[in-house]
């Protein structure tokens, strides 16, 4: 993990890391709702806000706007890690998602199927149902393992065939914190289906390690920029040469691989550039390489092994403070030793309503945050016959401090609520089920 040097100077690269402008001081445990960001971000946001002028003039503001937007696109390709394929950006990573599946569905060959799976997002899934239904394509959706809380590359072999058109596969799940072996499961999708359009969704994946593109042999991989250090109200996409010419929507007499409909805001490219600014600077602390690409790549592996390291804590404690596992009235969606976890827990006590231990967490100053069998979380909770959960999200920024802070603020609710049971002669018993 981090040295304390190292992650004082993290942190004080970050807006509200410890204290909330509304609540005070409080640890923020909420970053798959959206992770904290850069104050550089701030910065470049607020600067090009008050910039008049429009990309494509001839001007000295407009020709700086149209350098800082190609340098942005520069900087994406070598964040994702791809050589060839346009980026661009879209309003969200919902709506680029929606995008991608629509050219994909519509532009494949007549007929035939689309493979989703229950891990997934509604961005994909409801996108690929739509445009099926539209498209006359069937879909067809890979079941996920409650246990591990993921779904195999064994899991899409049995449902994807020769008629397989699209797959989408989510690289980690919002809900479990449970990641997907993308490139085992693409593996199997060519092996069946060969020309097959694969489009992944790497929004909660994105903040919590380096990324490979070009290796996992995909046609698109879309992104959040507010849960990778940025702000709101912009995602971006990479597609493949042979996506990115499917028919979709753009402006008459703009080249068939251009995705961006009207004017972007430049203030959105830059911030990403920042993003990608702050892990070349992190990254350097772990390499003298002079790639930056390979600086990029250190600071995922960085950020990996601190998430790690975090994860380890909260499951099994640390300084005399118990873990997770050894409070037998929590259950741990995926259970306790699972390697595919990426900084996120999502756990339920029976005897509590999630909704009160996510206010008395608050109360306490720790900010999670409650998933309910809704439209977002349904297809994780409903199989466990749950009506909501816990998510408790971390990121490379938080410390160990903050996770035996949460530990033993959970473990006080927990004695409270008992205590209660107690003096009311409600025969308080524990009930613990191990889902993984």
């Amino acid at each position: 993990m981090y040295n304390e040097t190292l992650i004082n100077q993290i942190r004080e690269r970050f807006c509200h890391v410890d204290t909330c402008p509304y609540q005070g001081s409080r640890v923020y445990f909420e970053n798959a709702g959206g992770s904290l960001t850069l104050k550089s971000v701030v910065e470049v946001n607020t600067r090009l806000a008050g910039i008049p002028d429009n990309q494509g003039r001839d001007n000295p503001a407009s020709h700086e706007l149209v350098r800082i937007i190609d340098q942005s696109r520069e900087d994406m390709r070598t964040f994702l890690g791809v050589s060839e394929g346009p980026v661009f950006i879209g309003e969200s990573g919902t709506e680029l998602l929606f995008r991608l599946v629509c050219a994909a569905v519509l532009g494949t060959p007549a007929g035939g199927n689309v493979v989703g799976s229950t891990l997934e997002h509604p961005a994909t899934v409801s996108a690929s149902k739509r445009w099926c239904k539209i498209a006359g394509k069937q879909y067809r959706a890979v079941v996920h393992d409650n246990d591990s809380a993921t779904v195999t590359a064994q899991d899409y072999r049995a449902v994807v065939d020769g008629d397989t058109r699209v797959a989408t596969i989510i690289h980690t799940s919002p809900v479990t914190g449970i990641s997907v072996d993308v490139k085992a499961v693409v593996k199997v999708i060519r092996e069946v289906s060969p020309e097959c359009v694969i489009i992944v969704d790497g929004i909660q994946h994105a903040p919590h390690g380096d990324l490979h593109v070009d290796d996992y042999d995909i046609d698109a991989y879309a992104i959040s920029a507010y849960k990778v250090f940025s702000r709101h109200n912009y995602g971006f996409a990479w597609v493949s040469p042979r996506l990115s010419t499917l028919p979709h929507d753009h402006l008459d007499a703009t080249p068939d691989d251009f995705w961006e409909l009207g004017t972007r805001d430049t203030s959105e490219f830059a911030c990403f550039s920042e993003v990608v600014n702050y892990l070349d600077w992190l990254g350097s602390q772990f390499t003298d390489s002079e790639s930056r690409r390979q600086r990029i790549l250190a600071a995922g592996r960085s950020i990996h092994d601190q998430e790690v390291g975090l994860v380890d804590i909260m499951i099994n404690g640390a300084d005399g403070q118990k873990g997770l596992c050894d409070m037998p009235e929590v259950t741990v969606i995926g259970g306790h030793d699972n390697s595919q976890r990426e900084g996120l827990v999502s756990l339920y006590i029976e005897a509590i309503p999630c909704a009160d231990v996510v206010r008395q967490l608050n109360q306490q100053g720790v900010r999670t945050h409650v998933r309910k069998n809704d439209y977002f979380s349904g297809n994780i909770l409903e199989p466990l016959n749950r009506p909501s959960c816990v998510r408790v999200s971390m990121c490379h920024y938080n410390t160990s401090t903050e996770v035996i802070q949460f530990l033993q603020a959970l473990e006080s609710i927990i004695t409270l609520v008992a205590n209660k049971n107690r003096s009311r002669g409600s025969g308080y018993r524990t009930r613990y089920r191990n889902t993984g």
